[in-house]
């Protein structure tokens, strides 16, 4: 299979087989192709709206694309695609004859020497709180020298990069929540040359939780904040979660992730008295899981007691029961990494090295 037919997807294709192909070859953008003809480009952005929008997934993709998209053609000048794919982010633009046939594909990174896509336009600068408290129990025995957020990815700590991800947006406010091996991880982070960030930490005396432990900045955060797990590693546009936040005005936003089961037998429904009621044939089981990613507004914080224990999902609850807005913004499987456990975490460090 060469680079365009595995970047190309057909336009009947269902929206769920896109999003597989995005995250088996790594990419964000497909071409749609119609009778060996392009047709269109679907984004990420586009299924992950289709998913906001309650739209079935076993749908065709064609049915989600949008009409403003760009491409380049053969007579198009090179200097001027460059400018456009910087201003949109693109990291491929096809070229297309009048015929309509994908005659070449201009890439990001031939462009501009492997310098990667800019994460942020206009910089967030917004807090950012890391939950790095924990034991680390998953990463046995490599936790009973090491805090989980030092332990090394490549060149680099877990910690460092999840601040990586966040700095590419402007924010470089951190409160780091600590307490096992709080002294190593303080240590190591302040003893780290050309540091363009700042840190606060913040220590339970007594566990409090992922949410009870906020309390202690509460009066320092006075704006929208992000909030992390130390073992998490998320591939999205923070900028385009954060608009998602702030658009539908929501109180707190969760970043779900997709999780997709495929049930290699048919299945049976059954009605009342075991009358059959249908068939299903092989299906497949979409579910949104807890990233472990949030975005909250400041007088969320409010609503933490004390003092007293509170995971962040009871805090949740809480405010749902109040009637407060909470938006769930979902990102696919591929873009996921849970590294704190040993099979996730192996496989990641070998695309490091």
């Amino acid at each position: 299979m060469n680079e365009l037919e595995i970047i190309c997807i057909n336009k009947d294709s269902t929206i769920l087989s896109a999003l597989d192909r995005m995250d088996k070859i790594k990419r964000k953008l497909l071409i749609l192709s119609h009778n060996g003809k392009f047709y269109s480009l679907v984004s990420i952005g586009d299924i992950q709206r289709a998913i906001l929008a309650k739209i079935d997934l076993s749908e065709p993709v064609y049915k989600i694309i949008r009409k403003d998209i760009r491409v380049a053609r053969k007579s198009d000048d090179l200097e001027k695609v460059k400018e456009r794919m910087r201003i949109k982010r693109n990291e491929f633009m096809p070229v297309i004859s009048d015929e309509n046939d994908i005659v070449d594909i201009i890439y990001w990174d031939d462009l501009f020497d492997n310098e990667g896509l800019p994460k942020s336009i206009i910089p967030l600068s917004i807090p950012v709180v890391i939950m790095a408290g924990g034991t680390g129990t998953r990463l046995k025995p490599i936790t009973n020298v090491l805090p989980k957020p030092l332990i090394p990815l490549g060149q680099k700590t877990i910690m460092e990069e999840i601040m990586d991800n966040f700095l590419n947006v402007g924010c470089n406010q951190f409160y780091i929540s600590v307490n096992y091996k709080a002294e190593m991880i303080q240590y190591y982070f302040e003893n780290l040359n050309n540091r363009d960030y700042q840190i606060e930490y913040f220590k339970e005396d007594k566990p409090l939780g992922t949410a009870g432990s906020m309390y202690l900045i509460k009066d320092k955060i006075n704006t929208t904040f992000f909030v992390s797990n130390c073992d998490i590693i998320i591939d999205q546009d923070l900028e385009e979660l954060y608009n998602y936040h702030k658009n539908n005005r929501n109180k707190v936003t969760i970043v779900s992730v997709l999780k997709n089961y495929h049930i290699p037998y048919g299945t049976i429904e059954t009605k009342n008295k075991g009358i059959l009621k249908g068939l299903i044939e092989k299906p497949n089981l979409l579910f949104q899981i807890n990233s472990g990613m949030y975005i909250l507004e400041p007088e969320v914080l409010e609503f933490i007691p004390e003092d007293e224990f509170l995971h962040i999902t009871d805090l949740i609850e809480k405010l749902k029961q109040k009637g407060e807005r909470i938006g769930v913004f979902p990102v696919s499987e591929g873009s996921w990494k849970d590294i704190g456990n040993w099979d996730e975490y192996l496989q990641y460090i070998e695309k490091k090295i």
